[in-house]
């Protein structure tokens, strides 16, 4: 079965969002890249790994917003590259990161390094997942999906 929404229409099924709220049935698709000055704020614990006002969040149909942290707003050496990409039809390659103190094969955030020409913005930025870290928008705690796999696109934009 092909994919039929592209933010165009909702679906039957979805919700009609309150005022000042967003349905991810009207994002679009391809997704929109968007520079975003809220405070982001990634934390393990009680240690800060990520914090920036200089993110970009994309928004695609029937996803969650991804807020991608620039590297120089991130904590390296508290992260570790571990084996393994995917593939984003959009983006193009992924890499992941794991925390360097835990365990190594648990992917808490990725990366593109050579995104499609449409994403260059977010070269080397990094998104992480909220049900793996403490992950915050303007001070407002996101929760992660539970329906998401380890591996889909999922950042700290699941509000």
């Amino acid at each position: 079965m092909m994919w039929k929404y592209y933010g165009q229409e909702r679906p039957d099924f979805a919700e009609i969002p309150g005022p000042g709220s967003e349905s991810v049935w009207d994002y679009p698709r391809p997704p929109r890249i968007e520079k975003d000055k809220r405070t982001i704020l990634v934390r393990s614990n009680h240690e800060v790994l990520a914090e920036t006002t200089r993110a970009y969040r994309i928004l695609e149909t029937a996803s969650p917003p991804t807020f991608y942290i620039p590297p120089s707003d991130i904590k390296w050496e508290k992260l570790l590259s571990i084996p393994g990409t995917s593939h984003c039809e959009w983006k193009g390659t992924a890499l992941y990161w794991a925390l360097k103190d835990e365990d190594q094969r648990t992917p808490v955030g990725w990366s593109y390094p050579e995104p499609a020409e449409a994403f260059s913005d977010i070269c080397e930025y990094t998104c992480f997942y909220p049900g793996r870290l403490l992950c915050f928008v303007d001070g407002e705690r996101v929760r992660g999906s539970p329906s998401l796999s380890k591996t889909s696109n999922v950042g700290p934009g699941v509000l």
